[in-house]
């Protein structure tokens, strides 16, 4: 297995020298999982106490690193088990899977005036559905926790693997949306006596919210107006973690690593979140081309690799052998090009870096030691 970058760039290491924060973004599918915990692993092998956080709902970083689940708080890896796999570490690795109701639940308690305050905030129905549902939970209920690592642990390095890219893209603007909402008339509205919210829905929604409580026994928009007049004691501190994250995604100090593979949709993906990343002054640290074909005929033909392997292999193998690589040649070629596409991305203001080139695998990385050897190539 062989990780490279064009010729005479900085290697990945190199670039994420005094970086604190990284963030893995990129289309599904591409393995920026596996590349996050690699990335993990690889800057605790060079001593240093990384954690790695993934808002992945399909939990496939717990089985990269060698357990049977992720825990919804740091948790350090055993360096007796890294060790027994042959990748023991100078430093440490944590890792951890987002729990979005349990953060949100955390983030209202620190930030709750009083016990009374928090209580009926946590009870209230509506912020159980909030705090519970799949949609853009995970966007803000990871702002909290990166937050909160950054903040109030020593870790080194904080590895965040995001979900796919669109979504990652909801990530990124989650500081804004919420800034938005709590700055915003919205939220205003809710705070006034029910009536006048009511006026300001209009008499349609009014109706339908009457008929919802009709049938249901609950009054939604009662419910919705003691929600956010609850919520109005915690909005400050929300507002300052928010500024503090949107601040922290753009501070020197955190890279955006962009993962993809050369197919041609998660190319695009890439050239589409180096343009997102570069507008909203968020540097991108490195280009990750996982999947890479590098054995093809290698400027021979299938007739001249036939005559070649003849010898050896006899007439009717040596010809299957490079008929199969000339199929894989097709994918040499293709894999070029689309990186050398790639290496022209970004803007004149904001170039992508050289690619990082990891070779297409027969098998996928499934254990500590397949992070290891992975790690190994991406930083060396």
């Amino acid at each position: 297995m062989l990780a490279s970058t064009t010729k005479g760039s900085r290697g990945l290491g190199e670039r994420l020298r005094e970086k604190s924060v990284l963030v893995c973004v990129g289309a599904g599918g591409v393995g920026k999982t596996t590349t996050s915990a690699a990335l993990a692993l690889g800057l605790a092998q060079q001593g240093q106490k990384v954690a790695v956080v993934t808002i992945d709902p399909a939990r496939r970083l717990a089985s990269a690193l060698g357990l049977a689940e992720l825990p919804s708080e740091p948790r350090r890896i055993d360096p007796a088990l890294l060790a027994e796999q042959g990748v023991p570490a100078g430093g440490e690795l944590w890792a951890m899977m987002l729990d979005a109701k349990r953060t949100f639940d955390e983030l209202i308690t620190r930030l709750a005036p009083d016990e009374q305050a928090r209580e009926e905030i946590l009870a209230n129905p509506v912020y159980r559905e909030l705090s519970t549902a799949v949609a853009g939970s995970h966007d803000l209920s990871a702002i909290a926790k990166l937050y909160e690592l950054h903040e109030e642990h020593d870790f080194d390095v904080i590895v965040l693997d995001t979900p796919p890219s669109r979504n990652a893209l909801d990530f990124l603007d989650a500081p804004n949306r919420l800034l938005g909402f709590l700055d915003g008339r919205a939220l205003q509205v809710f705070l006034k006596p029910g009536g006048l919210t009511a006026r300001v829905f209009g008499r349609g929604t009014a109706l339908v919210f009457a008929i919802f409580a009709r049938v249901t026994g609950v009054d939604m928009l009662s419910e919705l107006s003691r929600f956010f007049r609850a919520l109005s004691g915690v909005t400050e501190g929300f507002g300052e973690r928010t500024r503090a994250v949107a601040s922290l995604l753009r501070d020197e100090r955190t890279s955006f690593l962009i993962v993809t593979s050369p197919e041609p949709e998660p190319a695009r993906e890439a050239r589409f979140l180096a343009a997102r990343l570069a507008a909203s002054g968020m540097a991108v640290g490195a280009l990750i081309v996982n999947r890479v074909h590098v054995h093809g005929l290698h400027g021979f033909s299938a007739p001249e690799v036939t005559e070649l392997l003849a010898g050896e292999l006899g007439q009717r193998l040596a010809a299957r052998v490079a008929a199969n690589l000339a199929d894989f040649d097709v994918l040499v070629q293709r894999d070029r090009e689309t990186i050398e596409h790639l290496s022209r991305g970004g803007s004149a203001d904001a170039p992508l870096p050289p690619p990082v080139l990891v070779p297409y695998l027969d098998e996928d990385v499934q254990d500590l030691l397949g992070l290891g050897r992975l790690a190994q190539h991406l930083l060396d």
